[in-house]
């Protein structure tokens, strides 16, 4: 009978031990998990300011403390975009949707990279999961993107499709709303086309591409003075820019009545 309570005693002692262990174990992993996470995160503000090395570092010592980082994985896999290692920034990009399947801000990543790797139809196939997610907030961006992708194939048809749709669950989206009013440009609707940018410039300060099209659209509507308006704003906010360039070879055009 003493045997038996030792016997008992030495089970018990084990079985604590063994939860003990399993405790500090659970412990240090999620202690890992919040180092990796905060790695992480300096990682992508890094990434944000182009430090593209010191970004690099971050990330890796997340991913060393918490392999299984989805986050992780796709922040590295966009930097490894950034820098034009196509290979490993499909790798990172495959591995955090594998860990997070449900990650539809992945998925419109991997989209945007698949468009650029001319692979359309996978692309739209990762835009379309993320936007048919009821749970995703900002369903417009994939969409738009899924439009854009088709203006790269040319399907200039089906790009207009995905920018209203864009604006369906987001009438106030300025990317998609740019896009439609280039559209109605390329198309001669330049009335529809001076209502696109309206409402772009109604919800976002004007870039060199929206100021570019304006400058075209209005000379195009015989508004010349609105049209030189857009062209000086133009010239002084973006100076460098490519579109300013273009004005200038376009204005040299008016001038020699080319």
């Amino acid at each position: 009978m003493k045997a038996l309570k030792v016997l008992v005693c030495i089970v018990m002692a084990v079985t604590l031990l063994a939860c003990a262990s399993s405790a500090e174990r659970k412990r240090e992993q999620e202690n890992a998990a919040r180092a990796a996470s905060a790695y992480t995160q300096l990682g992508i503000e890094y990434l944000r300011k182009g430090n593209y090395e010191l970004s690099l570092t971050k990330l890796d010592k997340a991913l060393e403390l918490d392999p299984d980082s989805a986050q992780a994985h796709g922040a590295v896999a966009v930097l490894y975009e950034r820098v034009g290692d196509d290979k490993l920034a499909e790798k990172h990009y495959k591995k955090a949707l594998h860990l997070n399947p449900k990650d539809s801000g992945g998925h419109n990543n991997y989209g945007q990279f698949l468009c650029f790797q001319g692979r359309f139809k996978e692309a739209n196939d990762e835009f379309m999961t993320a936007a048919k997610d009821p749970f995703y907030a900002t369903p417009a961006v994939p969409l738009t993107n899924a439009g854009l992708c088709a203006k790269r194939i040319p399907d200039a048809v089906r790009a207009e499709q995905y920018f209203r749709q864009a604006l369906q669950v987001d009438q106030k989206f300025s990317p998609a709303l740019l896009q439609m009013a280039i559209y109605k440009f390329e198309q001669g609707a330049f009335l529809s086309a001076r209502a696109y940018l309206e409402r772009y410039q109604e919800v976002s300060e004007h870039n060199p591409e929206s100021l570019w099209l304006a400058v075209r659209t209005e000379y195009a509507l015989k508004d010349e003075i609105t049209s030189g308006r857009y062209a000086l704003m133009l010239r002084e906010k973006f100076p460098k820019s490519e579109q300013a360039i273009l004005l200038l070879e376009w204005q040299n055009e008016r001038r020699s009545g080319r």
